[in-house]
């Protein structure tokens, strides 16, 4: 059962089926495929079909979520009468108003690509084997993961919620090493036509072919963040502060510093599940459509994004930023995107007069979140820089720095921009990217060498 006729035609029978007061159903499916290679060969490829139906009833704002992937009629009317009989004997959420009320039509956007199903494991493995090929010519070994899927969201709810969408996605990471040094590339996009491998493998084998990494003295330095490692600030940013239930709970860096500047004014950050350069969602898990929305303009905090249940806190309207319930995390912004700037990447590290090179950062912890200290280390390209040239590479360092405060430090913002994403493996398939410049930071902590 795929398509949308027959994904919304099983929703509405579901909230037929049920008495509660208000009742939302979710069906979420998925066709994904997952190859894995390590030292220059193919060792894994795994393969997933589901269908996942979350159910949300409410009975006097007491809230019961189930979930299925047994879609049968029989089924589904145990999986209501169950959920109407946790429903009733949970707790009231006081703070709970209701499901969105309001159905919006969906802007049309086309996010699947037939092509998608050419990805068989037959030429994932071919691609693979021909990115071997360039490697082993460099005398260097290759590790990573081929990643691609078909993905379909559908939502229905008792106030006449109705949406469909279907996705393609691939995601493609790789890590090229010789002799302790590394280099790594990825890449993502919803059209496997865009995939150019031979691209992705200079991009990782320049900088394997740097040498043997030496150790410098952790400390403060001038920096060079590549798109990689400028996508995981903002993201961090997005899940600790960005959103409306981080304010109310008054946990977020945001709280009290509204049309305050905080950070530099060549920084503007911003979610739009609707711009082509990103990986497009037109609505989100309840159904409602997106909206852009800005957090920092010119380094000023501006908004942050709501679903229906903290904008029915503060009676404003869900800004299309609802996840899949049970939802404890908040709205937390999955299409973020920050603004180019009028800068190189060369003439960023050329303007650099001694400090580091970094591809992207690995095992990130929050450490303070009010203040977005996070600490993790880098990885795959990590080099010095000195009198505007990149010299050597280094050992990967332990850094542990407020986001905020490197954002204030901010010199220069790259022109180009670039989609990352880490994908997923190991929970329901829904891709998701960050698009990233380049940036330069005239000042950023490096607090011990890693051992990694």
């Amino acid at each position: 059962m795929t398509g949308k006729e027959a994904c919304l035609r099983l929703l509405k029978d579901v909230v037929q089926e049920s008495p509660a007061d208000q009742t939302e159903a979710l069906l979420l499916t998925e066709d994904s495929s997952l190859t894995r290679f390590a030292k220059s060969s193919v060792h894994q490829h795994v393969a997933e079909k589901n269908r996942t139906l979350i159910l949300r009833v409410v009975i006097d704002k007491r809230i019961a979520v189930l979930t299925t992937n047994f879609l049968d009629r029989s089924s589904i009317r145990d999986l209501v009468k169950k959920a109407i009989s946790i429903a009733r004997i949970q707790h009231p959420n006081e703070d709970f108003v209701s499901l969105p009320k309001q159905p919006q039509p969906v802007p049309e956007i086309n996010t699947f690509h037939k092509n998608i199903n050419s990805l068989t494991p037959y030429r994932k493995v071919k691609v693979i084997n021909d990115l071997f090929k360039m490697v082993k010519e460099k005398r260097l070994q290759a590790s990573g993961s081929f990643s691609n899927g078909a993905v379909e969201v559908a939502v229905v709810s008792s106030f006449g919620v109705e949406a469909y969408q279907r996705y393609s996605d691939f995601v493609f990471h790789l890590i090229v090493e010789k002799d302790g040094g590394s280099g790594y590339a990825s890449y993502v996009s919803r059209d496997p036509a865009q995939l150019d491998i031979d691209s992705l493998a200079k991009e990782a084998i320049e900088k394997a072919l740097r040498g043997e990494p030496v150790q410098i003295e952790p400390g403060e330095y001038e920096v060079i963040l590549e798109p990689y490692a400028v996508s995981e600030l903002l993201s961090f940013l997005g899940y600790l502060g960005f959103h409306a239930l981080a304010v109310q709970e008054g946990r977020s860096f945001f709280c009290n510093e509204f049309g305050k500047k905080l950070v530099d004014s060549r920084v503007t950050i911003y979610d739009d599940g609707l711009d082509p350069e990103g990986l497009q969602i037109p609505f989100d898990f309840e159904g409602i459509p997106k909206q852009r929305v800005t957090f920092f303009e010119e380094g000023v905090a501006k908004g942050v994004t709501y679903d229906s249940f903290t904008g029915n806190r503060e009676g404003k309207n869900s800004t299309g930023h609802g996840l899949i319930a049970p939802n404890t995390e908040g709205p937390i912004p999955i299409n973020l995107f920050m603004q180019g700037g009028e800068s190189s990447l060369e003439e960023m590290v050329r303007s650099v007069r001694k400090g580091i090179y970094v591809t992207r950062f690995h095992y990130t912890n929050v450490v303070e979140p009010m203040k977005a200290v996070l600490t993790g280390m880098t990885r795959d390209g990590t080099f010095l820089i000195e009198e505007g040239e990149i010299k050597m590479p280094i050992k990967n360092l332990r850094f542990t720095e407020s986001v905020l405060r490197a954002l204030s430090r901010v010199s220069a913002v790259s022109r180009d921009r670039r989609i990352c994403s880490e994908g997923t493996v190991y929970s329901r398939r829904f891709i998701t990217g960050v698009v990233a410049p380049a940036i330069k930071v005239d000042g950023f902590n490096f607090s011990g060498v890693s051992a990694l």
